[in-house]
């Protein structure tokens, strides 16, 4: 744009909002309304000459004033004024006159260029080049066209224009389809469609968005809707485009799905298309096996089309089954280029890798964000399988337990092919083809002790045989060999000799794995072999550096060194920067040593200083997100400080990246004297569960520590677990078992002395009973709930309650008492500085406003919500507000923005926890597509509404009920 330079000697025109000129960044007064009129004729003549006649006809209409002529004459010399410099633009024809300007200075020009090049984008192959283009063209559109130009002029022109503009997104609309964004598109075109209802086009995108999302009966109910419009507006049949979608859509044709590059799944804010390359290294040194890796990639490459491909590599542990399958995969590579999946399932260990959440991984891996991967296995399969369908990919899956681990980790297309390593054959999945994996041959176990070691002969033979051909164990022989260049193999040959007997029973499988492991841990230092037991004990994925060293006693300096020093023997594994991991057969090992050589009260000491690593950095999360709460004087004390964080987005960086691990260490201190750390750490962790990360396996952690609290009598650790549960179920809209666990905590009070108890208990309580209608005992609760966390001095807690007051009076009547609670609410967010909790007050005046019948200053407070919940990962809490977004639109009677809103609620909200918050946006979508004429629509979003209601027996069942014609609605559960 030429104004962009900010050159005073460019001059910007633009018809595509209100008409006017800017040169450089000043904006020229361009006259009264009938000036701006001639200015707008003039630029959209495109340099064409109009007469007199012309002009008055087009200001003035068919019954001109007497003057008008003189007047017009007048018009011009001003315009002439405004365009000083450059007055020469505006000609003067015989006739009348013509207004010249350049390619760059009229937003109209721009805009058709641009769309010009994004057609030829397309028609060359670069959907995502025109789309971008058509984006940048239709940011052109600023306000409505012409706008202050009045009629007979502005009405013809700005509806060319509009339908000009609307052309232009249904293009970039089908675009995004193509890209496989059919979840993302739902929002804006239902809005769309409900603007313009008779516009075919949007409905056919729409309807085909729909059923790409699994929205099969909305689709449907759309195009009846359609039929209806149409033929009650225009007395005509849908179109045969129209009629078509419906027939396609009714018999489920698969070429309706997201064209292959298309990513279902992408649609909620990840990259366009993910291409993971997750391949581990290859072995420089991989030797032997060659018949198998023919035999392997003979069956990988490119297939007959008879089905997906399995391949099996089983054997014992230690056997090289993983280094023979990297390097088959890497051989492969070339044939797969959309991408190479990779993920060690833990199969040997105790705690194998469930397929859901490798299924979690592997969506997030292939571009699809944590908001748009649903719970359960079942609906994650099914999105994987999804995502890779129309593509080419391998997939690498390690140390797989058993079939049933692998099976839905399995692509079900033909061109994607699946590689499966496993101490157990896996011949009973369908279509696997099996390689039973032996030791080396001696040729080949020699010759990879020498390419590691950089020494052969006899006595290098001698120390393969002794190591039994097996490759972990030929490794770890040649890797102390080359790192000790005062030995040869005749003195390795020599310290191996006392232990021939486990070296003998090697053979046998996993015993002989041990008494390899073992004579690399003889080897180790003190320090080390300490760091080696010691750094097992946790149950995470992984460990980081700071709770390796908390594990440890150490500085990160010292510890750091010491796990380094373990990589460098092979015994620990180092995936990222001070990030550290254990091959789960060495873990066993590890941990087996530490049972024998670390006292009970030593593993103690270690997993309860980890413990305090993880409370005390969390506690500092959970501050930096929530000041003026005194929570951390009430956690149980800790020795260790944890870590520092230089701003709060590396906090919440992570919070979210060790959420496995914190869960991982909570369950495992439900056993013994730690519980009530434990239950703190799942205290300062409950954003988890409100984001969307882990929240099944939060909920599952608190259920575990409850039970031992419950065993163990522990009034304290029970009461704040119970909070935390009843928080779970009000978030889930469970609302008889939150006030089931809510009466539960407010029955502890009296045994123990806990202000956090005594407040929260109060505060969900009224929560509970304001969502059940029971506004009198709300009332009352949440006011002594104000008392308690006053008492506290809980500034964020006190806000909170304020927040839930104000709704409360506004359920009674008392609205404007219920704003200025709102107001109290934001304030206090604001003078404490909270950051995350001030979503939550602007979020508490968006509702309060809009029950007060002021949605446009609604809107704004909802609207500075939004960002701060997506900055702080907050998926739920943003899906809500979008909710509350379209409640306002509602109220503010624009039904088409209220549906987009709602849309984009639907679009975020997955899982069990969801359920409820995913009713509420249906609700209000039902309402919406209802007032656009939609209610075929709008009957499937109530009816899945109250299915849902019924499920939870919610009290918001009843009203959603009575929308429905009798004989559609389900029959009350219970």
């Amino acid at each position: 744009m030429a104004d962009a330079t900010g050159d005073e000697r460019h001059v910007w025109f633009t018809v595509l909002g209100a008409v006017g000129v800017r040169r450089g960044e000043r904006r020229i007064d361009a006259g009264p309304p009938r000036e701006r009129a001639l200015l707008a004729v003039l630029l959209l003549r495109d340099g064409r000459g109009t007469s007199e006649p012309e002009l008055v006809r087009a200001l003035w209409g068919a019954s001109p004033p007497p003057d008008a002529t003189a007047t017009l004459r007048e018009y011009v010399c001003r315009l002439r004024a405004v365009l000083e410099p450059d007055a020469d633009m505006l000609v003067s024809e015989a006739d009348g006159y013509a207004l010249r300007v350049g390619a760059g200075e009229l937003d109209l020009k721009c805009a058709e260029r641009l769309a010009a090049e994004a057609e030829q984008a397309r028609r060359s192959g670069d959907p995502a080049r025109a789309r971008e283009l058509l984006a940048q063209a239709l940011e052109l559109w600023t306000d409505e066209p012409l706008a202050g130009v009045p009629n007979p002029c502005g009405a013809t022109w700005r509806a060319r224009l509009e339908e000009r503009r609307l052309s232009l997104v249904e293009t970039r609309l089908a675009l995004d389809l193509e890209a496989g964004q059919h979840a993302r598109v739902v929002a804006e075109l239902t809005a769309l469609t409900a603007e313009h209802p008779l516009r075919e086009r949007l409905q056919e995108l729409l309807m085909l968005a729909l059923y790409r999302g699994d929205r099969q009966a909305e689709a449907l109910a759309a195009y009846t809707d359609t039929q209806r419009l149409l033929a009650q507006e225009r007395a005509v049949a849908p179109s045969l485009e129209l009629c078509e979608l419906r027939r396609r859509i009714l018999r489920a044709d698969p070429r309706l799905r997201a064209p292959e590059g298309g990513r279902p799944g992408s649609e909620s804010g990840g990259p366009a298309r993910g291409r993971p390359a997750q391949l581990p290294r290859d072995i420089r040194d991989f030797t032997g096996r060659a018949a198998l890796v023919e035999e392997l990639i003979a069956h990988l490459g490119p297939g007959d089309g008879s089905g997906p491909a399995v391949c099996s590599i089983g054997g014992i542990g230690g056997v090289g089954k993983t280094a023979l399958a990297v390097h088959v995969a890497h051989a492969v590579r070339p044939f797969f280029p959309d991408g190479q999946l990779y993920l060690d399932l833990r199969g040997c260990g105790l705690r194998p890798v469930e397929p859901e959440t490798a299924l979690a991984a592997f969506l997030r891996a292939l571009g699809v964000s944590d908001c748009a991967i649903p719970a359960g296995v079942s609906a994650r399969a099914a999105l994987y399988r999804s995502v890779l369908d129309g593509r080419r990919v391998l997939v690498l899956l390690d140390n797989a337990r058993d079939a049933a681990q692998v099976r839905p980790l399995l692509p079900g297309t033909d061109d994607c092919v699946a590689l499966v390593t496993s101490r157990n054959r896996l011949a009973h999945l369908p279509g696997t083809h099996v390689v039973a994996l032996d030791v080396m041959r001696p040729p080949e176990a020699l010759a990879l002790f020498t390419r590691i070691a950089g020494e052969g002969g006899e006595d290098a033979r001698k120390v393969v045989a002794v190591c039994g051909c097996l490759p972990l164990a030929i490794r770890i022989a040649a890797a102390r060999l080359l790192a000790r260049r005062a030995w040869t193999a005749a003195d390795l040959e020599g310290k191996l000799a006392d232990e021939h007997r486990r070296l003998d029973e090697l053979q046998a499988g996993d015993l002989g794995i041990k008494a390899t492991f073992e004579l690399g841990y003889g080897q180790l230092p003190p320090q080390q072999a300490r760091a080696f037991r010691l750094v097992s004990l946790p149950c995470g994925p992984d460990i980081s550096l700071g709770a390796a060293a908390a594990v440890l006693g150490l500085g990160t300096e010292d510890a750091g060194r010491t796990l380094e020093s373990l990589v460098d023997t092979s015994l620990l594994e180092s995936p990222a920067p001070d990030r550290y991991r254990y091959h789960d057969l060495v873990r066993l090992y590890a941990r087996a040593c530490a049972e024998r050589d670390e006292s009970p009260e030593r593993r103690e000491a270690a997993r309860s200083r980890l413990l305090d690593h993880y409370l005390a950095t969390a506690a500092r999360v959970y501050t930096m997100n929530r000041p003026g709460e005194p929570l951390r004087d009430h956690l149980a004390s800790t020795r260790y400080p944890g870590l520092t964080f230089k701003d709060r987005g590396s906090a919440l960086e992570w919070l979210y990246t060790e959420a496995g691990n914190l869960l991982s260490c909570a369950r495992v201190a439900a056993d013994g004297p730690l519980l009530r750390r434990a239950a703190d750490l799942l205290l300062v962790t409950r954003d988890l569960a409100d984001s969307g990360t882990g929240a099944r396996q939060y909920e599952q952690t608190i259920d575990r520590l409850l039970t031992a609290a419950l065993q163990a009598q522990d009034a304290h650790a029970e009461g704040r677990l119970r909070l935390l549960m009843t928080h779970i179920h009000i978030m889930a809209g469970r609302l008889a078992e939150a006030d089931r666990e809510a009466r539960a905590a407010m029955a502890l009070r009296r045994h123990c002395a806990d202000p956090v108890l005594s407040s929260n208990a109060l505060n969900e309580s009224g929560i509970i009973a304001s969502l059940q209608g029971r506004h009198e005992d709300a009332e009352s609760l949440l006011t002594q709930a104000l008392a308690a966390f006053r008492s506290d001095g809980n500034q964020n807690g006190v806000a909170s309650v304020l927040g839930n007051l104000a709704r409360t009076y506004q359920d009674t009547g008392r609205i404007a008492e219920g704003v200025g609670l709102a107001e109290q609410c934001l304030a206090l967010y604001r003078e404490i500085g909270a950051t995350m909790r001030l979503a939550g007050g602007h979020y508490e005046l968006g509702v309060a406003l809009t029950q007060a019948g002021r949605p446009e200053d609604a809107l704004r407070q909802l609207d500075q919500a939004v960002p701060i919940y997506q900055d702080s990962r907050q998926c739920l809490w943003e899906a809500m507000t979008y909710w509350r977004m379209a409640e306002a639109h509602l109220a503010a009677d624009r039904p088409a923005q209220a549906a987009g809103r709602a849309e984009e609620a639907l679009a975020i909200l997955h899982g069990p926890n969801g359920r409820w918050a995913r009713a509420n946006a249906l609700t209000v979508l039902g309402h919406a597509l209802g007032r656009t004429g939609h209610p075929d629509r709008a009957r499937v979003c109530w009816q899945k509404a109250l299915e849902t209601y019924e499920a939870l027996c919610s009290p918001e069942a009843p009203a959603v009920r009575q929308l429905l014609p009798t004989g559609r609605q389900t029959p009350p559960k219970g």
